[in-house]
């Protein structure tokens, strides 16, 4: 990106005011999830109509997450989904959450997000993460011939900050190569490239999105004990740069929204479940409720549930919103970016257009 560019197309949709009467802007983080008794399919074409809802209803962003080998998120592919998404829709600002840099090279990426912005200019966000979203033999065969990993990331990092540049200092290995499409012109005013977000769970990302001065993404809704020191660090770490002035943060939160709190309640815990699977080695599709009560829970499965469910916002509508503001003021986010992991895509849609109601937001 050019300084020139910079002012006029990453100001505002970093710093995307709050609509209507919602106290801050609110966005969706969404994985494509397969339910038990849905196909990928199904899944993919849920989140397509949740995208459009979400454009109806006033939502500021609406990213999707790059996974593997989980059969129940479909969103193994960001930038492919995102160009869906995209034709799908009008004016609804879409985006990664995260690519994971080092699945990828960084010329890749940047072309990939280059194509999607030239398509799609001043609606595409790239979100970064440098963990691999997978398990380790996964990984490896999506890095084969890469030879890098998240201890690269730096590295990787600048690399396509160059390739989204359009250049490389004198003497740099890759000065003569060119992402395309890179930053182009149109009627002689400037497009730029699409706006770089670091995205974590811990305090390495925290330290680097606040030394490039980049916004950053904190991943709340499963590392609720590190958000308030990672945005400390973040915002200590802070320096000004061409794309941001001052921090710029966003937490993602887990949140279910049901017309009682014992309906929100039973959906949520079939994602508890989905994810106490997960960290035993066993992904699989999100069960159902009635598979998540009558699952025979051991004492100490039965805590690891809880300690998850606590930092689930839900009930009903108007609980869910009180919750999410209380989380804003006290983490001093400038956005939120809900995620509802649960099972049925009725209700997953239900729950996104009942938390838009209760929280103001509007169609601009």
């Amino acid at each position: 990106m050019t300084g020139s560019d910079t002012a006029a197309e990453q100001q505002d949709p970093i710093r995307g005011r709050a609509r209507g009467s919602a106290p801050a802007p609110l966005s969706i983080l969404d994985l494509a999830t397969v339910g038990a008794g849905y196909t990928p399919g199904e899944a993919l074409k849920a989140t397509t109509e949740l995208a459009r809802r979400a454009e109806e209803w006033g939502y500021h962003r609406f990213w999707v997450a790059e996974h593997h080998g989980m059969p129940g998120v479909a969103s193994s592919s960001p930038p492919v989904l995102i160009a869906h998404l995209a034709a799908a829709t009008r004016t609804l600002r879409l985006g990664s959450g995260g690519v994971m840099l080092p699945n990828h090279a960084p010329l890749a990426v940047a072309e990939q997000f280059g194509l999607l912005h030239a398509l799609h200019p001043g609606r595409i966000d790239l979100g970064l993460g440098r963990a691999p979203g997978t398990d380790q033999a996964t990984a490896r065969a999506l890095r084969r011939g890469l030879g890098e990993g998240a201890d690269d990331f730096p590295q990787q990092l600048a690399e396509l900050t160059g390739f989204l540049d359009g250049g490389f200092p004198p003497g740099h290995p890759y000065e003569r190569i060119t992402a395309v499409p890179g930053p182009t012109r149109d009627g002689g005013g400037p497009l730029g490239r699409p706006p770089v977000w670091l995205l974590g769970s811990s305090g390495f990302s925290a330290r680097l999105a606040g030394q490039l001065g980049l916004p950053f993404a904190f991943a709340h809704h499963f590392s609720a004990a590190n958000t308030v020191p990672a945005l400390d660090l973040y915002r200590s770490s802070f320096q000004p740069s061409e794309a941001l002035d001052e921090p710029y943060a966003v937490i993602g939160v887990s949140a279910v929204a049901a017309e009682s709190e014992q309906q929100a309640l039973r959906l949520a815990r079939s994602g508890g479940l989905s994810m106490l699977r997960l960290r035993r080695g066993r992904p699989g599709l999100i069960p159902t409720p009635e598979e998540a009560e009558s699952y025979p829970y051991s004492d100490l499965e039965l805590g690891f549930l809880d300690d998850w469910l606590a930092n689930v916002v839900l009930g009903e509508p108007g609980r869910v919103r009180d919750g999410l503001e209380e989380l804003r003021k006290r983490t001093g986010a400038q956005e939120l970016m809900v995620t509802s992991h649960i099972h049925g895509h009725e209700a997953r849609i239900a729950s996104y257009g009942l938390i838009a109601e209760a929280y103001g937001l509007t169609a601009g």
